[in-house]
């Protein structure tokens, strides 16, 4: 089974300039978190990008499936079935954020 994971601009630079990125997972399905951390093995580094020490979202990440906030459903908890889009998507406000 796969997902399809759309890299925002900031962070590309992690992915080789990639906007897209497939992840392979198994039969069952798989969490937000474990795909975070299936990016992260290709792409060192982007999991402190998305998650804090507690392992949850930073502040000022939006991740969405399909179109939905996995704020509202079940968090990084949630489930990822096959061919799901995760969109990772910096929160807008103001300020700045320091994805370096």
């Amino acid at each position: 089974m796969n997902a399809i994971v759309i890299i925002p601009s900031p962070l590309r630079n992690l992915t080789n300039g990639e906007r897209k990125v497939n992840i392979e997972f198994g039969d069952e399905g798989s969490s937000v978190e474990n795909i975070i951390v299936a990016l992260n093995n290709l792409y060192p580094g982007i999991l402190s990008k998305i998650l804090d020490d507690d392992n949850q979202l930073h502040r000022y990440v939006n991740i969405f499936i399909d179109g939905e906030d996995i704020r509202y459903l079940d968090g990084i908890n949630t489930q990822v079935n096959e061919n799901d889009e995760l969109s990772i998507v910096p929160a807008v406000a103001g300020g700045s954020i320091d994805w370096t």
